[in-house]
C-alpha cells in the first residue's frame, strides 16, 4: 500500500505554496503529526495557513466497530487560516496536532459540522478553545487515492468562542454559519469577538 503522506504534502504545496516552517509532535501510542505553516500574501491582507500532515496516514475508524479497518474509512487533514501579525498564532501548532491526533487517541471520526475542543486557548490570548469543522473542497481539493482507499479531505477549521460553541450545540452548525454570514464576521481575525447571538 502506497504511503499517502508524500501525496498529501504534494497536494498541500500545490494549493498553498511552499511551507516556511514545520513542527512535529508525537503523542504516546500515536503516529507522528506534523503541522506545516504556509505564509500567504494577497489582496485580502496577509493570511497564514496551518495544515496538519499525518492525520490521513490511517483511515478514521468508527468508534463502535469491533475491529478498525486498516484500509477503508475516511481520511482527512486539518487546515486553519488566520490573519498574520495580529496575534502569536504560531503557538497553534501543538493544539492543531492534538486535534489531528484525536481520531487515533479518542477514536473519533472528524466530519464537517463537528466541534473540536482543545480545552485551552488555541494560541496565547486567543478567545477560542474550539473550532467548527467546515466543508472541504474550497481551499485544497480532495486527494483521490487508489481504490479501495477513501480520498483525503482537507477540512477547514473555523475558530469558535465559548459562546458560539455553546450556541452551536443547541442550534447546529448551519445556523451558526448563517449567523456569521449575516453579520459579516471575519473568521480569520485571530482576536475577533463573538458574533451577536440574541
Amino acid at each position: 500500500m502506497a504511503d499517502v503522506l508524500p501525496l498529501v504534502e504534494a497536494r498541500l504545496r500545490s494549493a498553498l505554496g511552499e511551507p516556511d516552517a514545520r513542527a512535529a509532535v508525537t503523542f504516546l501510542g500515536t503516529d507522528r503529526i506534523e503541522v506545516l505553516r504556509f505564509p500567504r500574501g494577497g489582496p485580502e491582507g496577509d493570511i497564514v495557513r496551518y495544515a496538519t500532515l499525518g492525520m490521513s496516514a490511517q483511515p478514521m475508524a468508527d468508534p463502535t466497530a469491533v475491529l478498525a479497518d486498516p484500509v477503508k474509512g475516511p481520511r482527512a487533514e486539518l487546515v486553519l487560516s488566520v490573519r498574520a501579525g495580529l496575534a502569536d498564532t504560531d503557538k497553534v501548532l501543538r493544539p492543531l496536532a492534538v486535534l489531528a491526533a484525536s481520531p487515533q487517541v479518542e477514536g473519533v471520526v472528524v466530519t464537517p459540522g463537528a466541534s473540536l475542543d482543545v480545552g485551552e486557548p488555541l494560541w496565547p490570548g486567543a478567545p477560542f478553545t474550539s473550532v467548527l469543522v467546515a466543508e472541504p473542497g474550497g481551499l485544497v481539493e480532495d486527494l483521490e487515492l487508489d481504490a479501495p482507499l477513501d480520498p483525503v479531505r482537507f477540512l477547514p477549521l473555523l475558530p469558535m468562542t465559548a459562546n458560539e460553541a455553546a450556541w452551536k450545540r443547541v442550534h447546529g452548525a448551519p445556523a451558526l454559519q448563517e449567523r456569521w454570514l449575516t453579520h459579516g464576521t471575519d473568521l480569520r481575525d485571530p482576536s475577533r469577538r463573538s458574533v451577536p447571538l440574541d
